[in-house]
């Protein structure tokens, strides 16, 4: 018998599935310049935030008002990949609310000249226009999970991943987040260069009925849960011209994020930043790392290897002494392979207090995930 979670992600792929047979491509789907990473490259840890429930209500409009005065910010936004590039010269940050309904976000970006082309739904944004997006994985498996795009004017493109490009996920750009309220206040006048803006505002409410398609754990969350988010912003150089600003011919995007990806892809779930959802008032909780990071960077210290070797030699390693892995005191606690010609599974023993232990597993398209 399939257990539920697996059940609700794969209704949810087919009900994707299905959408897309009755939706028009508009064009071929661009595709991002994105570094692999190398094996056993660490990026530097994962951010952390404690999202806060409200008992206010918020209003959707893009201005951020009182209700978010008690919710802190991110730190400011930094390059992709971290500090071998410099500090963006641009700040932006986050803020975050949850309550039974949605999980909210506010986003200010800095933006001298605010500009925006794109109007219909669903454009690849980031490919014209700067941008802000936001990716949500709810269980932290790495597969099926959300990505949100937005410009100045407000427009949306919502996707789902089935999983990473790397492991050969697909977009499925037919798909729509149920109930999604977005919007957009400009600080300025957009696309008109005659004087200097302060930048946008963003306004997000996702709600939980719009997860529960590609979340296996509780929607809504529960006080001391943990889900795996990031945020990115695009930024093109740019030059007004035709009325409007446009990016600037011949130049490359910058990728400014706030959990770093050690590498120019933000679709390496495993990096993303830690949200964790408090019942407490603001201030009250001190940010907690997951307390299953570690197993979850041991495996996939695992995975990121294990790539490497089948590039060097046409197949998966089947032992772990043939990777070049840290040690890390395994003696006691090593992980385990299972390796097939066309597949392999790692899996370790997570120690609990008072001699229990659970096992967790990944496997070669880098789902990770708790034996139940």
């Amino acid at each position: 018998m399939m257990h539920l979670p697996r059940m609700v992600a794969a209704c949810a792929l087919a009900v994707a599935a299905a959408l897309v047979l009755v939706k028009l491509p508009v064009a071929p789907r661009p595709v991002r310049a994105m570094n692999p990473p190398p094996a056993r490259i660490v990026p530097s840890l994962p951010k952390g935030y404690v999202c806060h429930r409200t008992d206010r209500p918020i209003v959707i409009d893009g201005k951020l008002e009182a209700c978010w005065a008690d919710a802190p910010w991110t730190d400011e936004f930094v390059d992709i990949e971290g500090d071998k590039k410099p500090k963006p010269p641009l700040r932006t940050r986050v803020k975050m609310l949850w309550d039974d309904q949605a999980l909210y976000i506010a986003a200010e970006l800095e933006e001298p000249h605010v500009g925006a082309l794109l109007t219909r739904h669903d454009s690849y944004i980031f490919h014209e226009d700067n941008d802000f997006e936001v990716f949500l994985d709810p269980d932290g498996d790495g597969h099926l999970y959300g990505e949100l795009e937005m410009n100045a004017l407000n427009t949306t493109w919502d996707l789902l991943l089935t999983k990473p490009y790397r492991d050969g996920g697909k977009a499925i750009d037919a798909w729509e987040i149920e109930g999604l309220q977005t919007a957009v206040h400009v600080e300025g006048t957009i696309n008109d260069d005659r004087d200097v803006d302060r930048g946008w505002t963003i306004e997000i409410a996702w709600p939980w009925k719009g997860l529960k398609q590609i979340a296996s754990c509780p929607v809504p969350p529960k006080d001391g849960d943990y889900w795996r988010i990031n945020f990115s912003r695009v930024q093109w150089q740019r030059e007004f011209r035709e009325g409007r600003y446009r990016k600037k011919a011949g130049t490359a995007e910058v990728n400014w994020v706030w959990s770093p990806q050690g590498a120019v892809n933000m679709h390496m779930p495993e990096r993303w930043g830690e949200l964790l959802f408090s019942d407490a008032k603001p201030g009250s909780v001190p940010f907690r790392p997951d307390p299953t990071r570690e197993v979850r960077q041991t495996l996939h210290q695992v995975y990121e290897s294990q790539a490497k070797y089948r590039k060097a030699h046409g197949r998966w390693a089947s032992a772990l002494k043939d990777l070049e892995l840290p040690s890390q005191g395994w003696d006691s606690n090593p992980p385990r392979l299972e390796t097939t010609s066309s597949r392999y599974e790692a899996t370790l023993e997570r120690r609990l207090p008072k001699g229990a232990s659970e096992r967790w597993r990944i496997d070669s398209e880098s789902r990770l995930r708790k034996e139940q």
